[in-house]
């Protein structure tokens, strides 16, 4: 019938065991034991007929190259599932299988000594919330919550942004402080700093992460750079969400999941926006830290490209005031309800966080170098217009 001698030896063996199940690898081998590219097809369309008439399951691995392209071969499959290896991790893909719905999108996995372990690419829409009300989320500061109208809604993702310094995760850990107080549980993810600097600063400010860690109530997780790809990550969340009961999610910060997790640019942006949506439509509250660059100066809400994301954007923002180096407080961004729309001064004491009264002295606060309004003078220019 044509067939070259080692096909003939695989079809004796067959009809010998008469199997349920045949793994040929790779399948490509063939290809360089006969004569040209159209015997090969010819001898692996054959050679499939012949297993499929004897109601055998059959897996083959082809290796693509350049000077052997595999991908016309697919026709004559009912499934394919695609390896790769990229410079963030090994992924796999299914973009065929026959009579079942597949999950898109490039899945990570990694050999381990317990056999494979697979991470699926997150897919926010599979995960939805029931609907309501918004639920405010206190963060135990009168003056914080009067900034947000009561505070940040439940299932809402909120943004924390500012430069190196100015407390931005110390106000974060203060919406898990007060949760605690309700028994809810929070997760902190560290990727810009490690677990031992965070509880020490933490409780030098009266947070009792202590406490809060022998109870339950707080999970900190230091994330370590380039060890785990995206997809691994969004596993990591998703446990802590369904099967632990997360309540909040804190990822501190941005860049450093950018720069911590191996991945590509627009990737990682792809990634965490998917992360956000997830927690979303699973009515988890989300808290990402955002570090922007200028101390002073210029002022950017966020660096990497997530506003849009948010629903809520909380600054904070050093400023010089004759001579002295201070802290400002503000929102940005609420979608959910309307909010302040003052800037307040923002002091962390070993006691905690103390908030003060809109800053209505200064103009041009968001420069770093504000200016104090003379009131009076103010008040005498406007009488002056009035009587022109």
């Amino acid at each position: 019938d044509g067939r070259e001698p080692l096909t003939d030896r695989i079809v004796e063996g067959v009809s010998e065991v008469d199997p349920d199940r045949v793994v040929v690898d790779p399948l490509t081998q063939l290809r360089f034991l006969l004569s040209d590219d159209y015997q090969f097809r010819k001898q692996v369309v054959g050679f499939m007929r012949f297993l499929k008439d004897r109601d055998a399951t059959v897996l083959f691995t082809v290796q693509n190259t350049d000077s052997l392209p595999t991908d016309d071969l697919e026709f004559i499959t009912d499934g394919t599932i695609r390896l790769d290896a990229t410079q963030y991790g090994k992924t796999v893909r299914v973009p065929k299988f026959r009579g079942s719905a597949t999950q898109g999108g490039d899945h990570a996995y990694r050999v381990t000594g317990s056999g494979i372990e697979v991470y699926p690419a997150l897919q926010p829409g599979t995960h939805r919330a029931d609907d309501g009300e918004f639920e405010q989320i206190s963060s135990g500061i009168p003056e914080v919550d009067e900034l947000l109208h009561g505070g940040i809604e439940r299932g809402t993702v909120t943004i924390v942004s500012g430069p190196t310094g100015v407390g931005k995760t110390t106000l974060s850990t203060q919406f898990m402080k007060e949760a605690a107080s309700r028994g809810e549980r929070s997760v902190i993810y560290l990727f810009e700093e490690t677990r031992h600097t965070f509880l020490s600063r933490s409780r030098a400010v009266g947070i009792p992460v202590d406490e809060m860690l022998e109870k339950g109530t707080l999970e900190v997780v230091e994330v370590e750079a380039l060890e785990r790809s995206p997809q691994e990550f969004a596993r990591m969340v998703r446990d802590e969400v369904e099967a632990e009961g997360a309540d909040i999610v804190m990822v501190d910060g941005i860049a450093g999941y950018r720069l911590t997790l191996r991945g590509e640019g627009d990737q990682m942006i792809q990634q965490i926006h998917a992360l956000g949506r997830y927690l979303k439509n699973a009515g988890v509250t989300g808290i990402f830290v955002d570090e922007t660059r200028n101390v002073t100066g210029e002022f950017r809400a966020t660096m990497e490209n997530v506003s849009y994301l948010a629903n809520n954007i909380v600054f904070l923002r050093h400023i010089e005031v004759e001579g002295e180096l201070r802290k400002a407080i503000g929102v940005l961004k609420k979608r959910t309800s309307d909010f302040e729309r003052t800037i307040r001064e923002f002091r962390i004491t070993e006691h905690g966080i103390t908030v003060g009264e809109p800053m209505s002295g200064l103009r041009g606060i968001l420069s770093g170098t504000p200016e104090v309004v003379d009131r009076d003078r103010s008040r005498r220019a406007t009488r002056d217009d009035d009587d022109e």
